[in-house]
């Protein structure tokens, strides 16, 4: 059994905040630097770990799954759809929910922030662009190879709706600054 996921926009997500479980699929580190309010950290990689839990908080009242923009969380959904957990997107994700003037909670532990995860794949695509032109020019013409290759892997990136550097890229230590935080919040999910 397959559900259809809803795409909330940022004021119909805050009617609706107060009976909704709010799952950001980002990586601790973007999740550290902002997210909605009473929102639980569930990176989209870990999501099957959570399916107990979610079909349960989808039982209660509903689930609305966010990430920085949109894409990570209609992923989401999709994949809670496959398990027959019916749950809502965020239209525009967290940026369009900020855009609007809603709050966004930040941790008041001190974390450090990190950048979101669609600002270090074009800081890392661009580096690894201009670093494959450089070594074109100055070392070797194959080099330039490098650049081509980035540049493909962005196409193909864009055609399919994946991100293979952002997987890589979410894996990265300053991306997972609290490896304890899934176990916490499956408790949380469950105590909902």
């Amino acid at each position: 059994m397959t559900t259809a996921p809803v795409a909330l926009a940022p004021d119909e997500a805050r009617a609706r905040l107060h009976e909704l479980t709010v799952i950001d699929v980002r990586t601790p580190g973007e999740y550290a630097d902002g997210h909605l309010p009473g929102a639980l950290n569930v990176p989209l990689d870990q999501l099957d770990r959570a399916l107990p839990g979610l079909r349960s908080a989808a039982e209660r009242g509903g689930v609305l799954v966010v990430c920085a923009s949109g894409n990570r969380s209609q992923n989401a959904c999709r994949t809670l759809a496959e398990h027959g957990i019916p749950a809502a997107t965020l239209v525009g994700g967290t940026g369009a929910w900020a855009a609007q003037g809603n709050d966004l909670e930040r941790p008041q532990d001190g974390a450090k922030a990190t950048w979101g995860m669609e600002r270090q794949v074009r800081l890392t695509a661009g580096s690894a662009v201009l670093l494959g032109l450089a070594l074109g020019k100055f070392v070797h013409p194959a080099f330039r190879l490098v650049s081509a290759g980035i540049a493909g892997g962005l196409v193909f990136s864009a055609v399919t709706d994946t991100c293979g550097m952002a997987a890589v890229l979410a894996k990265l230590p300053h991306n997972r600054p609290r490896p304890a935080d899934l176990e916490t919040t499956l408790a949380r999910l469950d105590d909902n």
